[in-house]
Formats: structure tokens, sequence, C-alpha cells
């Protein structure tokens, strides 16, 4: 992999930001290694924070997209 901006853990998995705000993601899938029931929002993604076991992704117009174990704050959907 090639074009990384930033790579983000938390203690099972990945998420890195790449030069086109992108995100690439890997690892256990409880814990936010799985991305790609998200993976079509995550475009010009300014930054990334790790939780426990879900990441969440600031994009360029201020929103937020959050993924991994919805115990952990991987489920944004209801705020």
């Amino acid at each position: 992999l090639k074009g990384f901006q930033q790579v983000h853990t938390n203690s099972a998995a990945f998420a890195a930001i790449l030069a086109d705000g992108s995100v690439v993601t890997w690892g256990d899938p409880d814990y936010g290694g799985d991305s790609s029931q998200v993976q079509d929002q995550l475009k010009g993604v300014q930054q990334v924070q790790a939780a426990e076991s879900a990441f969440a992704a600031i994009l360029a117009d201020g929103s937020v997209v959050t993924w991994g174990n919805p115990d952990f704050g991987g489920d944004s959907s209801e705020v």
C-alpha cells in the first residue's frame, strides 16, 4: 500500500487515510477493521479518531462517519 497520510490504530484494527482522502482499514472486523458498510461515505477524510473498538472519520464538509463496534461508538446513526 502506498500514499498513506496517517495511520490510526486501536487494540485490534487499523485505519489509514490515503493521499486522495479515502480510508482503508484492516484488522479485526469487530474492532473497526472492516469499513465496507461505510466505504462509500469515506471520501474527503481529514482526520480519523480511534476508540477502543471503533473509528470516527471527520470529512471535509465537517460531517462524521463512524464504523466498528456499535457499543463503542461505531454507530452514530442516532446522532
